[in-house]
């Protein structure tokens, strides 16, 4: 891996007129997530999106040095965080979701399907009691809802595909389209996680790729090809269909889905997921400690091929 694939890396994508957000994206390099703060310039105010509490997985340590680096973001430019916002519980990385609610007094929000997701999980690590996303959400996000983040307008689209109840935030030409498509010469993510279908994650893609052309698509990761091995995320709607290797016009959706699963079929579960997701589907809290004041995780064994 390249030198700057190792680092964390930022950019500033400015708001392109009326109605339009400022956008800073973060790359977290351990786990090649893209972490967002999505701005009104108007009134200053944000929302920070998919923000990661680091996990070191070999030590099973946490530490905070990339909310940090988002939070250090606001303070700079003198933004107010409004929203904390997650698309879906993710598999490779931990949420910063509840350490930023405390942090910046701003709720917290996912979508309305995550319980369903975690009713999966809960029964992957039996564990029937330990999730409630209602407890630990301060919103569950409906298909088609509209919030504010300032003067700008925000829309929820549902997504599934890479899990049944991702969520992509469409606020003026930037969309945030997490773990449904990657940069257009990587193609797609993998839908192969439970409750993941690929044919939901077509449909999911082409709902996306039906925003304006101009609309800027922020992707949830990036880990570089053979050929680029400086960190990308951001393509617009016109760039995906003329040159998404997975998705770009012509391609068929019964193409996609054999070349999807035949891809999937081949990856190992990523190396956080059975740690991150207990502590994602508690909205970014670890389980309570135990008599002896320590936190401790639950991993299934023989329960994935």
């Amino acid at each position: 891996m390249s030198e700057p694939l190792k680092t964390p890396v930022m950019r500033h994508s400015p708001s392109t007129g009326k109605g339009s957000p400022d956008v800073w994206g973060i790359y977290e390099p351990d786990t090649g997530s893209i972490q967002y703060i999505c701005a009104d310039p108007a009134t200053r105010q944000a929302a920070l999106i998919d923000v990661v509490w680091n996990f070191d997985h070999k030590n099973y340590r946490l530490s905070t040095e990339s909310m940090d680096q988002v939070l250090d973001i606001v303070r700079d430019e003198g933004l107010s965080v409004v929203w904390v916002l997650d698309t879906h519980p993710h598999a490779d990385h931990v949420m910063a979701s509840a350490h930023l609610k405390e942090r910046t007094g701003a709720p917290n929000a996912i979508g309305a399907l995550v319980p369903e997701i975690a009713r999966i999980w809960a029964e992957l690590y039996n564990l029937p009691d330990a999730f409630d996303p209602v407890r630990d959400f301060d919103h569950l996000f409906q298909e088609g809802e509209i919030f504010r983040i300032g003067e700008l307008e925000a829309k929820v689209m549902l997504s599934p595909g890479h899990t049944l109840g991702s969520i992509t935030y469409v606020c003026g030409d930037a969309a945030f389209v997490h773990d449904t498509l990657m940069q257009p010469d990587a193609g797609t993510s993998r839908s192969d996680f439970p409750g993941g279908k690929t044919t939901e994650l077509w449909d999911s893609i082409q709902s996306i790729l039906a925003l304006p052309g101009n609309t800027r698509l922020y992707t949830g990761h990036d880990y570089g090809t053979q050929e680029r091995k400086e960190p990308m995320w951001e393509a617009t709607v016109d760039e995906h269909k003329a040159n998404n290797i997975h998705v770009k016009d012509g391609i068929k959706r019964e193409d996609y889905i054999e070349r999807r699963q035949k891809r999937d079929a081949t990856l190992a579960l990523p190396n956080r997921i059975l740690a991150a997701l207990q502590i994602n589907l508690r909205g970014g809290r670890l389980p309570p400690a135990e008599n002896d004041g320590n936190h401790y995780l639950k991993l299934p064994v023989n329960r994935f091929e």
